[in-house]
């Protein structure tokens, strides 16, 4: 490793994890969050912090809000995106993975932005019932309510994989939505096949509406790379800091998910870092199996990240008995922190 390389892990480490859950599943059939919950998005909205996250009933998923005054203490407040009773291409289930906000810098408080009046959401839904199940494609919802409780999605499909390059053919996951230079961004992950082994790889495409995209002829700008990112380099958190584009992203050898870190003076081309930049636990900790699905925020001087952990499930745990893994989102800080909360869910 340089020694410029050395220099961007130092902005970006969090070496000090919290070690047990901030949210986790609640374990109560038929529940949105029965089995588990995923995908942090936080953000700053009257007056509070919040975090937009998924829930996983086995069915599929659906999106739902937590609130903290703190970034530790998290109370979840309820669902935001639910499954839909009638036909359409997100019936399944809806999960909610960014909103557009008014900055883009990393050290800013991330308050949300509003474009013709609206609150905005990317979000992606599968068109099969299950884990993941089948190619999913993306959408946008939007919200007038100031609680940020009762949101609106467009009927179709804004961005498919139907129209992809054959490494994203699989479907796609989850995305940022950012403004910059009187353009949208969308930085997305998709896979290449929708069963057996598949690898994972992100994207760009810009917009000048968030309906019409172009795909930058340039991708996948993360790519696979032999060792821990060489199955998967997925789940993009953008942001501007330190005078330049960071990307947060996770990637897969097919064993351990681990976040990593690539910065880019454009958002177009995008320069890893070698090492992770947050790597999975010890067998027995929170994070045995996976450290992953970034959601980074920088608050009086400490840099929080928070993830969804995975480990094994366990007797005793919330989901025993319904899901294989106990998977909770929790946070790493770059500095340490004493006296975190018991983890709550929504079913409590």
């Amino acid at each position: 490793m340089t020694q410029v390389d050395v220099k961007m892990r130092d902005n970006w480490s969090t070496p000090y994890k919290l070690g047990k859950p901030l949210l986790q599943p609640s374990g109560i059939p038929g529940a949105f969050d029965s089995h588990g919950v995923d995908c942090p998005f936080v953000f700053y909205h009257q007056g509070r912090f919040m975090m937009m996250y998924v829930g996983f009933d086995g069915i599929g998923y659906q999106t739902a809000l937590a609130e903290s005054d703190d970034l530790i203490d998290w109370r979840p407040v309820g669902t935001i995106l639910n499954r839909k009773t009638d036909e359409g291409w997100d019936r399944v289930g809806a999960a909610g993975t960014w909103l557009l906000k008014e900055t883009n810098e990393l050290s800013e408080l991330p308050v949300l932005k509003k474009v013709g009046g609206k609150y905005w959401m990317v979000y992606h839904a599968y068109p099969e019932e299950g884990y993941e199940a089948g190619p999913a494609e993306m959408g946008l919802a939007w919200s007038e309510d100031e609680n940020l409780m009762n949101w609106h999605r467009l009927k179709n499909p804004v961005f498919s994989w139907k129209q992809g390059e054959p490494w994203e053919r699989g479907g796609l996951y989850k995305a940022a939505l950012i403004a910059h230079g009187g353009l949208y961004y969308m930085f997305y992950n998709a896979k290449d096949l929708t069963e057996g082994k598949w690898y994972e790889q992100t994207g760009v495409a810009m917009s000048k509406d968030m309906l019409h995209w172009t795909r930058y002829e340039g991708n996948p700008v993360i790519r696979n790379r032999a060792g821990w990112q060489s199955h998967c380099v997925a789940d993009p958190f953008v942001a501007f800091d330190h005078g330049q584009w960071v990307l947060f992203y996770f990637g897969y050898d097919g064993v351990n998910a681990q976040e990593g870190l690539a910065v880019s003076d454009d958002l177009l081309e995008w320069y890893p870092i070698e090492r992770p930049i947050l790597e999975h636990g010890e067998k027995g900790e929170l994070d045995e199996m996976h450290a992953h699905k970034p959601s980074v925020v920088r608050h009086n001087g400490v840099l929080y990240h928070f993830y969804c952990a995975v480990r094994s499930s366990r007797p005793g745990d919330p989901a025993f008995g319904l899901s294989p893994e106990f998977r909770t989102i929790t946070a790493a800080l770059s500095q340490p922190y004493r006296n975190s909360s018991e983890p709550k869910s929504f079913g409590e």
